[in-house]
C-alpha cells in the first residue's frame, strides 16, 4: 500500500507537469530549459511532436546514463520519466496543445507555480523525471561541476536555442519560468518536509509527556539542563512534530501549565520514525 501510495503521489506530479507544458508552455513557445524546452525548439523546426520527442530524447538519455554513470536512479525516476513522456505523447496525438491563455506573463507565473507543485510532488517521492538531470549527474563525475550549477547550464543553453528558434522576448521568458520554477519547487519542497522542533519547560512535564506520546502518537526526550539564574536542575522535554500537531500540542500545555517556557524553530528536513524513511531510495 505504502508502494502504491508513492507511485500514486508521482503520477499526480506527472499529471500536472504535463497541464503546465500542454496548456502553458508548448502552445506559447516558452521553453522553459530542461528537455521539454529542447523538444519545443526541435519541434517548432521539424514538426516533430513534443511527446515524441520526449521519448526519444529520454531513451538516448538513459542509456547515456548507464554507459557512464552505471544507472543508480531507481525504480520510480524511471517510472516518473517515462511517464511524463508517454502522458505528453498522449495528449499531443488526442487532444493537442491548447493555450489557457497568450498572455505570457501569466503563461509565466501560472505554468511554472503548476510546474513546481508537479516536480515538488515527484522529488517528494525521492523521484526525478530524468532529463537534464542526467546530464547535470554526468557534468559533475567528469567535470566536477555541482549539479546545481550543471542544471543552469543546462537549462541556459536551452535557453539560447530558444531564443534562436522563437526571438528574444520568449527565449527571455523562459529564463524567467527556469528561475520561477526552481524558486517555488524549493518552496513547496520545503512545505511539504518542514516540522517543529519543540522544547519544553514545564512543572508538569510528565502530563506534558504523556500527551506528547499517547495522544500526538509522536516520540519525546527528556533533556536534562540547569537554569542560569536559579542554578536549580530540571528536566526539558525535546520533540518534533508537522506543524497541525503543534497547535495542537502548544493549546495543550497552555492548558496544562499557563507558565510552561516553550521555544519552537523549524526543521527542514526530519528522518525516522513517524517521519521519512532513512532507507527510501
Amino acid at each position: 500500500m505504502k508502494t502504491f501510495k508513492k507511485y500514486l503521489y508521482i503520477t499526480i506530479g506527472v499529471f500536472l507537469i504535463t497541464i503546465s507544458l500542454e496548456y502553458f508552455f508548448f502552445p506559447n513557445n516558452i521553453a522553459a530549459g530542461g528537455v521539454s524546452g529542447l523538444a519545443i525548439v526541435i519541434n517548432a523546426i521539424t514538426g516533430i511532436s513534443v511527446g515524441t520527442l520526449m521519448i526519444i530524447f529520454n531513451i538516448f538519455l538513459f542509456i547515456i546514463a548507464f554507459i557512464f554513470i552505471g544507472g543508480g536512479f531507481g525504480a520510480k525516476s524511471i517510472y516518473a520519466t517515462f511517464a511524463l513522456s508517454g502522458l505528453l505523447w498522449l495528449f499531443d496525438t488526442f487532444i493537442g496543445p491548447k493555450p489557457f491563455t497568450e498572455n505570457y506573463i501569466l503563461v509565466v507565473v501560472f505554468g511554472s507555480a503548476i510546474q513546481a507543485v508537479g516536480i515538488a510532488i515527484i522529488f517528494n517521492q525521492n523521484a526525478s523525471t530524468g532529463g537534464t538531470s542526467i546530464i547535470a549527474k554526468i557534468l559533475n563525475k567528469y567535470f566536477h561541476i555541482d549539479i546545481g550549477k550543471a542544471l543552469l547550464i543546462s537549462d541556459f543553453i536551452v535557453t539560447l536555442l530558444a531564443i534562436y528558434a522563437f526571438g528574444a522576448d520568449k527565449g527571455m521568458f523562459g529564463l524567467m519560468s527556469v528561475y520561477l520554477t526552481g524558486t517555488l519547487v524549493d518552496s513547496v519542497i520545503e512545505g511539504f518536509t518542514i516540522a517543529k522542533a519543540v522544547f519544553i519547560i514545564s512543572g508538569v512535564s510528565e502530563r506534558v509527556a504523556q500527551f506528547i506520546m499517547n495522544d500526538l502518537g509522536r516520540g519525546c526526550t527528556y533533556l536534562d539542563v540547569r537554569g542560569a539564574y536559579t542554578k536549580e536542575k530540571t528536566s526539558m522535554l525535546f520533540t518534533v512534530v508537522n506543524r497541525k500537531q503543534f497547535i495542537v500540542l502548544k493549546n495543550k500545555v497552555r492548558d496544562l501549565d499557563p507558565n510552561a517556557f516553550i521555544t519552537v524553530t523549524d526543521s527542514r528536513e526530519v528522518l525516522g520514525e513517524g517521519f521519512r524513511d532513512l532507507d527510501e531510495e
